[in-house]
């Protein structure tokens, strides 16, 4: 890079532009769904179903005739429609309120009928195969009025608002992300540095994303959050060179030199803050459900990428531009360092208050409930969403309340539907006759699916039922699902546990600093579930964030891969404060001194990468998908909570009360090389040798 760094800025371009054509159309390869657990109790009697002609349908059309679908015009344009459906291409069967046996397929007010579609291929093919046949099916049919839902028409619905959303984003984020750096380093063609650096990263995640989608289903929303991921990460990693050289010149080093120490100092740090982001990202692939397989590795991919454009582009363009990009004339932060001097007098109580408060903003937490994303994460005006609500309130018994029970062959189905007819949440239960089957219960429960009722009625009727019963229904997935995530997570958690022990360790040489980090960590995330829990579930502040529909449960993936994103952020910031606190203790400071200075230093730099990726994950609360929403919100108020209270508070608390303890390690690593400036052995400094390390 030293030798030829125009060349290496080529290069960068090349592979840039690259990335950017093969990006093209990523889109178009996502598709919706992999939020429920496979191989599970549920999952078998959904494929057994399938087989019999009975799975839930991937498409439904919603028909509406003001003289009712009785009628002769009605009938004959509802035959029409069914018959056109089922010859179109993809389709593998239909089944229609006018073909035989399809009397449950009425209003009960009989101004309305279901035509339902099984879709060929999978959950990417039958979005294709929605996307073509929608548009032809729907509107005006003579005496009919017709709208669709279903899964795979949600997924065509959210494609298109995601990538409507991510052109949105990005026309908010990039400009106000290159104000907030230009006020932050007082100079346009520093702050346009780590923006240049996000850009490639944006470039990269589009083709990286393409490329898994050869591997694996990928979400549609994997676009949004690893474009926001990627470029909040890179502009912080861009931020950080930039201002540590600037830094370095203050210091009366020559371009050259300060370019080597960044890259010694501030460039080891973004390694270890990229590769422990990815191995967050990386516990969520234990996890059973392949949503969050594919953005986990996605994230992964995207945060190494982040470093990697960022380690390869930025010694050479400050090599380039050298005296050109500034210094940086007050190497601290007056503000930070007199919360920090303040702070550290009273670590007791500064620390206890901050962890009160973080323990209040969790308390919404505990009446938490989960549940599993549908199309009302889409906005009430979609037009999935609008029939999905129109079929809940018109039909006597929708699909999503029912629990089908598959019994084996030498059941008492009689004496089973007994016993399941007299539990408390069920409205009706008949026989179904499934060719292929034994015998067959259609249970209608009387609860949302997602309520606890409902998930107390899918045990109840499980225990009802003789070995070898298979329930199936969207009660019976969530219920398994729950069981499938709860048997794995102890896993995740312990993987995300010792792999942040272990990167914080080879960077700190500290046994303690590794454990702070992780419960300090796991208290910032649930604060900020907390408020997640208090806007989304609760329907708090729905007003401020544009509306968005309020179902009493939080989706079960977007918790996991929140925590995972948030953690990975926030031991990020850990990582750039402990590097800069231990490098002052290795110059001699006492541990109080070290933290006062850490943060001092630290300070206006962490705030400003954190309003960085608060304000890039942030712009996502404007999308009209709840996912989004949701993903967004939370993500800003961790980072934000984190970058502030914890990173300004509790932690210079921590680590005052800890003293020397912070420290400690085995005798085998006490031997370390620090550069020129540290100490073999420590010494007690003098006053002068302080107030010379605190004017840098």
């Amino acid at each position: 890079m030293a030798a030829r760094p125009r060349l290496v800025l080529l290069l960068a371009a090349l592979v840039a532009a690259l990335c950017a054509v093969a990006g093209a159309g990523t889109h178009e390869r996502l598709a919706n769904g992999g939020y429920t657990a496979k191989d599970t109790e549920a999952d078998r009697a959904a494929a057994v179903l399938a087989r019999a002609g009975a799975a839930p349908p991937d498409l439904v059309l919603l028909a509406r005739s003001a003289a009712g679908v009785d009628a002769a015009a009605a009938r004959e344009a509802g035959e029409r429609l069914t018959r056109e459906l089922a010859a179109a291409d993809g389709v593998e069967s239909t089944r229609s309120y006018w073909s035989p046996g399809g009397a449950l397929l009425r209003s009960e007010d009989g101004r309305a009928a279901l035509v339902t579609a099984d879709l060929a291929g999978a959950d990417r093919d039958m979005a294709v195969t929605a996307r073509g046949l929608v548009p032809g099916l729907t509107g005006e049919r003579g005496p009919l009025e017709v709208s669709a839902t279903g899964p795979s028409w949600v997924s065509v619905q959210a494609a298109e608002g995601s990538e409507r959303d991510l052109v949105t984003a990005e026309l908010i984020a990039a400009p106000l992300t290159l104000l907030l750096l230009v006020v932050a380093l007082r100079s346009l063609l520093a702050a346009l540095v780590p923006v240049v650096i996000g850009v490639l990263a944006v470039a990269g995640t589009a083709a990286l994303l393409r490329a898994l989608t050869y591997a694996m289903p990928v979400s549609v929303f994997a676009m949004n959050l690893t474009t926001a991921l990627g470029f909040g990460l890179a502009v912080d990693y861009g931020l950080f060179l930039v201002t540590r050289f600037r830094e370095e010149l203050g210091h009366g080093l020559g371009v050259a030199d300060a370019v080597s120490r960044t890259v010694r100092t501030a460039g080891r740090a973004v390694v270890a803050s990229a590769c422990t982001v990815a191995l967050s990202m990386g516990a969520l692939l234990v996890l059973p459900l392949p949503f969050l397989r594919s953005m986990a590795c996605a994230g992964m991919a995207v945060a190494l990428l982040a470093a990697a454009a960022a380690m390869a582009v930025v010694p050479p363009v400050l090599l380039l531009l050298g005296e050109r990009i500034g210094r940086t004339g007050r190497t601290d932060s007056p503000l930070w360092r007199r919360v920090a001097r303040v702070v550290t007098r009273r670590p007791a109580v500064y620390g206890v208050g901050c962890a009160v408060l973080l323990v209040l903003c969790a308390a919404p937490f505990g009446h938490v409930r989960f549940g599993l994303i549908d199309e009302r994460t889409l906005p009430a005006s979609a037009e999935a969403h609008a029939t999905a609500e129109e079929i809940r309130e018109r039909f006597a018994a929708p699909a999503e309340r029912t629990l089908t029970v598959v019994l084996p062959e030498v059941a008492d189905a009689a004496a089973v539907r007994k016993r399941v007819a007299a539990l408390d949440a069920v409205a009706a239960v008949r026989a179904v006759s499934l060719p292929g089957l034994g015998p067959v219960l259609s249970v209608a429960g009387t609860a949302e699916p997602q309520s606890a009722a409902a998930q107390r009625l899918v045990a109840e009727v499980r225990a009802e039922s003789p070995e070898g019963s298979l329930v199936a229904g969207r009660a019976a997935v969530l219920a398994d699902t729950k069981a499938a995530v709860a048997e794995r997570l102890p896993l995740a958690g312990g993987i995300l546990a010792v792999t942040t022990w272990a990167m914080l360790f080879l960077l700190t040489r500290s046994v303690l600093l590794p454990f702070k980090a992780l419960l300090v960590g796991a208290l910032s995330l649930t604060a900020s579930f907390g408020v997640v829990v208090y806007v989304f579930q609760d329907g708090h502040l729905r007003g401020v964030l544009g509306g968005f529909t309020v179902t009493g449960a939080l989706d079960l993936t977007l918790p996991l891969l929140m925590a995972a994103v948030a953690f990975g952020l926030a031991v990020d910031y850990e990582i750039f404060l402990l590097s800069r606190v231990r490098e002052h203790w290795l110059r001699g400071l006492s541990n109080r001194d070290a933290v006062v200075e850490g943060v001092a230093r630290t300070g206006r730099l962490i705030t400003t990468a954190a309003l960085a990726v608060a304000l890039v994950t942030g712009v996502l609360a404007t999308s009209g998908l709840t996912v989004l929403k949701l993903l967004g919100t939370g993500l800003a108020v961790a980072v934000l909570l984190d970058a502030t209270v914890v990173r300004g508070v509790l932690v210079p608390a921590f680590l005052t009360l800890a003293g020397r303890a912070n420290w400690w390690a085995p005798a085998w690593l006490r031997k370390e090389s620090c550069g020129p400036d540290c100490r073999a052995v420590r010494q007690p400094v003098s006053p002068s040798r302080v107030r010379r390390v605190r004017s840098g």
